[in-house]
């Protein structure tokens, strides 16, 4: 269990509520969004992006790198808010493995690392921010702001993954 600060002696839930969550946060419109550091690959910044006809309106379409090609989907698309300018400077693409395929995920911004306890960390209400809580993780809180957990795997169903 790397990365987890466990005591001899305590009981395993409390265990579970003292460990340690590495995410990468970045940033949709205002709100500020989490990642499990893990399930990242790369961070790159915004490419021209290949339009792939009839893919679903969340697909901005593929990008080639390093000699593969991957599927590009804007994160602010999917999750249902407005689509964004993709032109600003500070827009990345970060690359994640879903279940053996990568795919990129256009986000405003990236933030930093940051690490904190799961015991900061709340279920997540049926709705938050306007996306249904199938995505999330759960909501962190932190000293002076909510820290939106996604679950990045649950983004896509089993359809939208065979589709890409």
């Amino acid at each position: 269990m790397a990365g987890n600060i466990i005591s001899v002696g305590k009981p395993q839930e409390q265990a579970s509520r003292d460990e340690i969550l590495q995410l990468v946060t970045f940033r949709l419109s205002d709100e500020e969004f989490g990642v499990d550091i893990h399930a990242l690959q790369e961070i790159i910044r915004m490419m021209p992006v290949t339009r792939v006809p009839k893919a679903p309106s969340f697909v901005e379409g593929v990008v080639n790198l390093r000699g593969q090609v991957i599927p590009i989907i804007d994160l602010r698309k999917r999750i249902g808010m407005d689509a964004g300018d993709k032109n600003d400077k500070a827009t990345r693409i970060i690359v994640v493995q879903l279940e053996k395929k990568t795919v990129g995920f256009i986000v405003d911004s990236v933030g930093e690392v940051k690490r904190i306890p799961s015991r900061v960390v709340e279920p997540p209400p049926p709705i938050v921010a306007g996306i249904e809580s199938e995505y999330i993780r759960g909501v962190g809180k932190l000293d002076d702001r909510l820290l939106i957990l996604l679950d990045l795997n649950k983004l896509l169903s089993e359809d939208e993954r065979a589709q890409l």
